[in-house]
């Protein structure tokens, strides 16, 4: 049993939350916005897209941690 390969991987799992977490709050501010001022949704649809790039950048970001630490 490889105990740091397990371990990075379970280190992934864990990192993989904030990412998640991040992801709903974007978009859950994005869709709160879009209701308060429905004009708006041209300037901030871009604006909730690149946070979601940055989440998500930050979740592979992990994943390729994960495997460079396995082995």
């Amino acid at each position: 049993m490889n105990l740091t390969g397990d371990i990075a991987i379970l280190g992934y799992g864990l990192s993989a939350i904030g990412p998640g977490i991040g992801v709903g709050l974007v978009f859950a501010a994005y869709i709160n916005g879009v209701a308060r001022q429905p004009e708006a949704r041209g300037m901030l649809q871009p604006i909730a897209f690149l946070g979601f790039a940055l989440a998500e950048a930050l979740a592979i970001f992990g994943l390729a941690l994960a495997f460079v630490f396995k082995g």
